[in-house]
């Protein structure tokens, strides 16, 4: 893990599950984390732990379906370090229904955090790190970016979304920008929260059964994060070894 030490991390979704322990790692292991959530509360709390703890956070609120506020934050973490050398686009959500149930609203819910967020975050940074001539982006997308099941189509097609946007930008900016995609299978987070469905509901608690824990998502992340410069860990599906799925 010597190649975190060091290293300005900007992550997305950071107050809890996967982005939260994500920070937790990178700053255990020396990195500079900037965290941005729309729960301000919660990441001042995160970070004070981090810095007891000491670590470096800092935070800033975030709403990643707006381009504004994510070039916000990305100026934040380029005011505070004058550099980034990892972005993680974490936030997501995930209230599954059927397609029949017509719940339109959460559709375009998903569409604008999944696949806009995702493209918000690329449209930030992505120049800081041209500029740099070295960098990371690290997009966290789903085993629902591989294959579909009821309740979650367009869920899973958010996080095909996310796939196909991070396999287009590696061939592009290939040399000196690494990209890296990260597909969990079912983890434990607050995501599930989100289902207003019933049915969508109940497949979930089933499902979530043999989750693994946030941490071990972490754990990846920070494996892609510490791969020398010339290294590019292009894909990780990461999921429990219980799971079929």
């Amino acid at each position: 893990m010597d190649g975190i030490q060091g290293k300005v991390v900007v992550i997305t979704g950071a107050s809890s599950g996967i982005g939260e322990a994500t920070a937790r790692l990178l700053a255990s292991k020396g990195a500079s984390v900037v965290l941005g959530a729309r729960r301000i509360d919660r990441l001042h709390a995160v970070a004070n732990e981090l810095r007891l703890a000491g670590g470096t956070a800092d935070v800033q609120a975030l709403d990643v379906t707006r381009l504004d506020s994510m070039q916000s934050f990305v100026d934040f973490a380029m005011s505070l370090h004058g550099r980034i050398d990892v972005l993680i686009n974490n936030a997501g959500v995930m209230p599954l229904s059927k397609l029949e149930a017509l719940k339109v609203q959460e559709w375009d819910q998903m569409i604008d955090v999944n696949i806009r967020g995702v493209l918000h975050g690329i449209a930030a940074a992505l120049p800081v790190m041209q500029r740099q001539r070295a960098g990371q982006i690290i997009n966290i997308a789903s085993i629902g970016a591989y294959t579909v099941s009821p309740t979650a189509a367009v869920y899973c097609a958010t996080k095909y979304a996310v796939r196909a946007i991070s396999e287009g930008l590696r061939q592009e900016v290939g040399g000196d920008i690494r990209v890296t995609l990260i597909a969990p299978g079912v983890t434990e987070s607050e995501l599930a929260d989100s289902i207003s469905d019933a049915g969508g509901r109940a497949e979930m608690q089933a499902f979530r059964k043999v989750a693994i824990p946030a941490s071990a998502i972490a754990q990846a992340i920070a494996y892609a994060v510490a791969q020398p410069a010339e290294v590019d860990v292009s894909e990780l599906v990461v999921r429990p070894t219980a799971s079929p799925f």
